[in-house]
């Protein structure tokens, strides 16, 4: 009975523990493999059970522990999905990450920072094999469209109807507000326009800025570099293709996509992904063009069958209505569906069900 007096009263003490240092994720923002689960609601009095578990979780580390081969909070092997084991400093920054290795626990796939980014994409690491993805895609992995980005080529996009990047990032924090705190995305982040501002707004636990394109990530890097907060903040660079993230199943609890869906090899693919590894209640928010006679002949309603059939080979991008954004978002199995619509502009977001 004295034991789990001892125990009851260590799990006490843990709830009022100091929060972890900012150089590291909070406890609830590990990993654990297994069903989705939304994140449980903090008891009044803990169980003897789950007192004699959180006095075993709040050990301190000594530093020998901190540098050793440790299970990673956030990242997954794009196989497989299985947790990623990591030997190096901890912490989810620039820093911590570059000098760190990470390898999976069951296919035994190895992966490094080599570059300033983490290369988390299934053919990292391969020597013979290459493959290219379309048009859309590899644009933007060129060095001249990645330094022009953020140089002109996004500010343009006001003349559809974007309101311009304050604007656009207030709207999507409106939107996140529910998930503040957790873990964000900014996935297709090109130069890292909107990480940055997530990651100096203070809002979440952590920042994975994440990319298919090399130099996107350089340039992102490049403008990073510039503010010394972001170099020590919970940011961290990923290489990683959209429809293979390499998080595990209801991990992550925001995900952002800028003007971004329009150049995704697979849509579909794609937010199936976003949902798979939303927690639930997790949010999804995204930006694109709106599909209209301009940008897609073939948006007129009696010419959409032919889409299909003709529109690949007169567009590099794809351009949808605000039904079939909706429609896409549903399926994939996001609820409480909004959007806000700018002449061809618009923001949408879906939620991961409880």
């Amino acid at each position: 009975m004295e034991l789990l007096v001892r125990a009851a009263a260590a799990g006490a003490a843990a709830s009022s523990s100091p929060r972890p240092s900012s150089l590291q994720l909070p406890r609830r923002a590990c990993v654990i493999p297994g069903p989705c689960r939304p994140r449980p609601r903090r008891p009044g009095f803990p169980s003897l059970r789950a007192a004699a578990a959180a006095a075993v979780a709040v050990e301190p580390e000594t530093k020998d522990q901190q540098n050793s081969i440790s299970e990673t909070e956030v990242f997954a092997c794009p196989v497989c999905y299985e947790p990623l084991i990591r030997k190096g400093p901890p912490g989810i920054n620039l820093p911590a990450i570059y000098r760190s290795g990470f390898k999976c626990t069951k296919c035994n796939k190895s992966f490094t920072s080599k570059d300033i980014f983490l290369d988390l994409t299934v053919t990292s690491g391969t020597k013979e094999y290459t493959e290219q993805k379309p048009a859309r895609t590899e644009l933007f992995r060129s060095p001249l469209v990645s330094f022009l980005y953020e140089r002109g080529w996004r500010q343009n996009f006001n003349r559809s109807g974007f309101p311009g990047l304050d604007e656009e990032f207030q709207m999507a924090q409106d939107y996140f507000q529910p998930v503040a705190g957790g873990i964000l995305l900014d996935v297709s982040c090109g130069s890292g326009l909107f990480t940055r501002k997530f990651a100096k707004s203070g809002t979440y636990s952590a920042v994975v800025a994440l990319d298919f394109s090399e130099n996107m990530l350089r340039q992102c890097y490049e403008f990073i570099k510039q503010d010394d907060t972001l170099l020590n903040a919970n940011l961290a660079l990923v290489r990683a293709d959209i429809s293979r993230l390499p998080f595990a199943s209801c991990s992550v609890d925001a995900i952002h996509a800028g003007a971004a869906i329009h150049c995704w090899p697979s849509p579909s693919n794609a937010v199936a992904e976003i949902s798979r590894v939303l927690r639930p209640g997790g949010v999804f928010v995204g930006t694109t063009f709106l599909s209209s006679p301009r940008n897609n002949p073939f948006s007129v309603e009696a010419l959409r069958p032919l889409r299909e059939i003709v529109g690949p080979v007169n567009t590099s991008y794809n351009y949808f209505t605000k039904a079939e954004l909706e429609d896409l978002c549903k399926s994939c199995g996001l609820v409480n569906y909004s959007s806000k619509v700018q002449r061809s502009f618009i923001m949408f977001s879906g939620q991961k069900p409880y």
